[in-house]
């Protein structure tokens, strides 16, 4: 028998008992216990003392915890085998783990601990809540726990005896339900709702299997429900990360007031909106964001047009997953440095969709699978677009039409702002603009397209307006509750027979000179019946064929909805509703949710009948009008065209690109444009861009020709204008001017079938145009902080000049051969920053090794360069290979895409280039041909090139040189047709 029989270590209340019950061995080999681990600790212990017969020992130990798996360890200890001790460790909450209690406005240290809450005040550590949760339970156990092959069910109850804390509206539901949903082997959602009593929920369709798809064996993650406290572990398979665990204190389910946090598998966060950022990565410090759709220019901290609640996480090995919280009523978002996010909601339930990627790219194929694949904009959106609030008549837009030809500055679309209409009167004509509908049939005749904005409000002051008296027999517009009354606001129409003096202030005027609007419910099928007969006869004036507007796109602004009064004319009815109890961290907070828009009490009905809040659906007002818009476009052009909305919600890009609001002529905008697109490419709206040269205020000629330069590279390239600024189009300045805007923007055209290429993609595959490095390059940890280059899908790289006087840009280039888009040289370095030249007539542009741009001649507009020669660019990657695509269509067609189009693949290897239809569906009218086709890379002299089809070598007049010292060899004079393989061929 061994003379030590056992230890006994017994732990009571968070004291670790190590008592030595028969002492006859002493150990030769000095042993002493270094380390302890404790599993199963709820929270945190902050401080281990040692004792030794209750005496406190020296003991230079450190303590980590791990929240997620909840085990603490003890390192660095020095117990000597044969000896009794005692650990006593207090539980606390280190900063990280502090999540905030009272997040409303005006904390106090009573309130706080009337909620059972710890008040701490540090002014050290800013924005570091000061009431902070004591301990890791929340409020709700679990019960009835079922796993199946296809998900998990359960039962949540609230189980707190202090009630005093919690109003009526915030008193936490009795019993809740769990469901989890397996649908694929990469999708899951989970549901939190009141099964008892019925709840508002989102009327947002997605793409789910009506019964779940996935398989035990190959689902990316597994799945656990945690009682006491309550809480959902969701962990990805390959790696045992845990990417969400909501076992958490915060978790809360009250009527009007639901919260719920979770840990993050790290600081690298992406995405929610719409707010300007100043980076692409989420600051995990300790930051709220308010996602509320308003009328509200980008600034910080300010919530903008649309509602956004989708992120995508990045875990420490590069995989990326991504999650959609589907709510829609007024939501802010925590992010503290633990890492974790806490979202507070003002009502429906909680309604989560994850995806699993595991790639970035990945992440948005399948969201956008979910909610709905970008729309494919017709060839000529891809075109530069020339706007601006504030013209003063028809003659002044068919002088800039006539200037921009003169200039040769290729140039496809112009609107008309609401100056167009007589006094901002949807669907009218302003006698300034009587020559408008002759305008547009001029440019139209010579190529051009048109586009229109309409607003969605509408006057309610006028004698003979039919816009209105339709909309009241049709029943469109939105109503006080339980009533026949019409809430009425203002925004742009001006009552009739007033003289507008504009020298007032903006109050003033709008209590003088504004009519009474009513806002449509766009929910109703009856509205988009009305919407489509009022924008059918702007087209097609039933009254006055000459006055028809034959617009080929809309642009629909104001749709948050806007309001210029807070809530209605004589102010709104129920206070609970417009000032619920917990008010998001919004911009203007303490104006409550009517701010610049609508009475929460509105009275919206869904297509079913069922009436519902405009409280529960504000954020989703914009969403409502923009399908019914294309509709109405596509149903009276006959064409695919281009629908323009300010205000958007997840699935919004089925049906719209989006532009980034009313911005600033300032040099800050340039980078955080490129920030917004990419998070709307990661949001599935892939045609978005920035005005071109800002909004608001005048821009100045170096600003404006940098922005011209990055502007060239938006998806939506419009310049746009604000009224009362000076002139900002490329022919406002002076010929250096003309010639940097011309230059760009036949280098945009130049590359419009690679563009369209990566439209087709992004709408039959759901892939990003607009592409951030991350996603191309994720092993690259660089690349996760990268936000002022981009790249168009995945072979061109672009690195704009951001900052006032810059000659040069400091860029990244990754890991990648690359090559220089003007001389065809390659680079020589890769994987570091270089500062390149960058003179203010230039903007650096790479082509990535292993991929082939398909081109085409540039021209005044796309209906000429649609006619022009094709071309290729063949960059070769360090095993001298490259492939890539081309989508071709007539650029105007609705359908699938599968029906009237051409799809190429081009592949070049060991010297030899395929170039194969893949889909033969459209026979081009022009008799397009490739004529030039340029090689990148190529390490050797080449004398003869062969073409050959169906394995014959054929005729061919073409013209071979090579330019050793750049390395690239160019074909020129071929005659390739579009529509036939070739085959070529070079020794």
């Amino acid at each position: 028998m061994l003379a030590i029989e056992c230890n006994y270590f017994t732990i009571p209340q968070n004291v670790l008992q190590m008592n030595v019950t028969n002492n006859n061995y002493a150990d030769p080999n000095n042993l002493t216990f270094e380390e302890i681990k404790i599993l199963g600790l709820l929270q945190e212990p902050v401080s281990v003392t040692v004792l030794q017969n209750n005496d406190v020992q020296n003991s230079s130990h450190n303590i980590t915890y791990n929240p997620v798996d909840k085990v603490a360890l003890i390192e660095g200890l020095q117990l000597e085998l044969g000896k009794s001790y005692s650990l006593r460790w207090t539980l606390g909450t280190s900063v990280n783990e502090k999540y905030n209690c009272h997040p409303g406005p005006n904390a106090s240290k009573e309130k706080c601990e009337q909620l059972g809450c710890v008040w701490t005040e540090d002014p050290s550590s800013l924005r570091v809540p000061y009431c902070y949760y004591n301990g890791p339970d929340n409020a709700y156990s679990v019960a009835d726990v079922k796993y199946t092959s296809s998900g998990v069910t359960a039962n949540l109850t609230f189980n707190k005896s202090n009630l005093k804390a919690y109003g009526k509206s915030t008193l936490p539901i009795s019993t809740l339900r769990l469901e989890v949903k397996y649908h694929n082997n990469h999708m899951l959602q989970f549901k939190i709702y009141d099964y008892a009593n019925e709840r508002y929920e989102v009327p947002v369709p997605l793409n789910v299997p009506k019964s779940p798809e996935s398989t035990v064996k190959n689902r990316l993650y597994d799945v656990t429900v945690q009682n006491k406290p309550f809480g959902i572990q969701v962990r990805r398979r390959s790696t045992g990360t845990v990417i969400w665990d909501s076992q958490l204190p915060t978790f809360t389910f009250s009527d009007m007031f639901i919260q719920i946090s979770t840990r993050l598998a790290s600081q690298y966060l992406y995405g929610f909106g719409e707010t300007e950022h100043t980076m692409f990565r989420r600051d995990m410090n300790w930051h709220t964001w308010g996602m509320f759709t308003r009328d509200q220019p980008p600034g910080y901290k300010m919530n903008s047009y649309g509602f956004q609640p989708f992120y995508m996480g990045l875990e420490e090995d590069g995989n990326a997953h991504g999650v959609l919280l589907l709510n829609s009523n007024a939501m802010d978002v925590t992010f503290q440095p633990t890492p974790a996010l806490t979202y507070r909601t003002t009502g429906g339930i909680l309604d989560f969709y994850m995806v699993l990627g595991p790639t970035p790219e990945l992440v948005v194929q399948e969201y956008t699978a979910l909610v709905g694949r970008p729309v494919m904009p017709p060839y000529w959106a891809l075109g530069f677009q020339l706007c601006r609030y504030g013209y003063e008549n028809d003659t002044e837009i068919a002088k800039l039409v006539e200037d921009m030809k003169a200039a040769r500055i290729p140039y496809d679309v112009q609107y008309a702002d609401i100056d167009y209409m007589e006094r901002q009167l949807d669907f009218t004509l302003n006698p300034h603009f009587t020559g408008l509908p002759a305008l547009i049939n001029k440019i139209q005749e010579e190529g051009m397209r048109f586009i229109l904005i309409l607003d969605p409000a509408i006057s309610g002051n006028e004698t003979n307006y039919p816009a209105f008296t339709r909309g009241l027999e049709k029943d469109v517009f939105i109503k006080w509750p339980n009533t026949n009354d019409i809430i009425y606001a203002k925004v742009w129409p001006d009552l009739p027979n007033v003289e507008v003096n504009n020298t007032l202030d903006w109050e003033t005027q709008v209590e003088l000179y504004r009519a009474y609007v009513a806002f449509p419910d766009f929910f109703r099928n009856s509205t988009t019946e009305w919407w489509m007969r009022e924008i059918t006869e702007v087209y097609t004036n039933p009254h006055n064929a000459s006055k028809s507007l034959k617009f080929d796109g809309l642009w629909i602004d104001m749709n948050e909805p806007a309001s210029f009064v807070n809530g209605a004319v004589g102010g709104c009815r129920n206070q609970q509703l417009n000032f619920p109890p917990y008010v998001p961290q919004l911009g203007s907070r303490s104006e409550g949710l009517i701010f610049k828009t609508l009475c929460m009490e509105g009275q919206h009905y869904l297509p079913d009948g069922s009436p519902v809040s405009h409280y529960n659906v504000h954020n989703l007002y914009g969403w409502a009008q923009t399908k019914p818009t294309l509709d109405a476009l596509r149903n009276i052009t006959k064409e695919r065209g281009i629908v323009i909305t300010r205000s958007t919600y997840p699935s919004s890009g089925k049906w719209s690109g989006h532009w980034l609001g009313d911005n600033t002529a300032a040099w800050n905008q340039l980078d955080k444009s490129i920030i917004g697109m990419m998070e709307f490419s990661l949001f599935g709206i892939s045609y978005t861009g920035a005005d071109i040269c800002g909004f608001f205020g005048d821009s100045e000629y170096e600003l404006c020709a940098r922005w011209m330069e990055l502007g060239a590279f938006y998806p939506y390239s419009r310049n746009h204008n604000g009224k009362g600024a000076k002139r900002q189009d490329p022919v406002a300045w002076n010929s250096t001017f003309e010639d940097i805007s011309r230059k760009v923007l036949n280098i945009r055209y130049t590359l419009l079938p690679y563009l369209y290429t990566l439209m087709h993609e992004a709408n039959a595959h759901g892939s990003t145009v607009i592409r951030p490095l991350l996603h191309e390059f994720v092993r690259d940890k660089t690349t996760w902080e990268i936000h002022r280059q981009f790249l168009w899908g995945p072979a061109l790289l672009v690195s704009p000049a951001l900052d006032q006087g810059a000659v040069a840009v400091n860029a990244y280039l990754p890991n990648a051969r690359w090559y220089d888009y003007h001389t065809g040289e390659y680079i020589g370095f890769r994987g570091q920053f270089r500062n390149l030249p960058s003179p203010l007539e230039h903007i650096n542009l790479h082509i990535r090794g292993g991929y082939i741009l398909p081109q085409q001649s540039p021209a005044n507009t796309t209906f000429y360069s649609r006619r022009n020669p094709l071309a290729l660019t063949v960059a070769l990657n360090d095993s001298q290979l490259a492939a890539g695509q081309l989508y071709w269509d007539d650029g105007v067609r609705i359908g699938k895409y599968k029906d009237k189009s051409l799809t190429f693949f081009f592949l070049f290897l060991q010297n030899i280039l395929e170039i194969k239809v893949l889909h033969r569906g459209y026979a081009d009218p022009n008799n397009l041909k490739f004529t030039r086709i340029k090689i990148l890379g190529v390490t050797s002299t080449v004398q003869e090139v062969t073409v050959s089809q169906n394995g014959e070598v054929i005729q061919s007049p073409h013209a071979v040189s090579y330019n050793s010292q750049n390395q690239v060899l160019e074909i020129t004079r071929l005659e390739l047709e579009l529509g036939k393989d070739y085959t070529l061929k070079w020794s």
